[in-house]
């Protein structure tokens, strides 16, 4: 039987648990985007994996674009790793 539909985007969340310093973020890495007067997040493009992230001060990210859960976790991860130099403080 077939269903007639297939998968093109997932989105997903998560919480990195840190602040993140969204200014600093967009001025130094080419693929964010940030204006604070249009949106409060900061727009990240990871163009190899296919997918854009929303990254927020509070640590939060929701990655989109993904057609699988395996793109997602790439994606995090890469973020994850990309965003550790711009870390504000420890969130308790």
């Amino acid at each position: 039987m077939n269903t007639g539909f297939k998968v093109e985007n997932i989105v997903a969340s998560a919480a990195l648990g840190v602040e993140l310093d969204l200014f600093n973020i967009a001025m130094e890495l080419d693929n964010v985007e940030y204006e604070p007067e249009q949106f409060p997040g900061a727009i990240m493009r990871l163009k190899k994996i296919g997918t854009t992230l929303l990254l927020f001060k509070n640590g939060k990210v929701i990655c989109s674009g993904a057609k699988n859960e395996a793109q997602i976790g790439r994606s995090m991860r890469k973020a994850a790793s990309i965003l550790r130099d711009y870390v504000r403080e420890e969130v308790v």
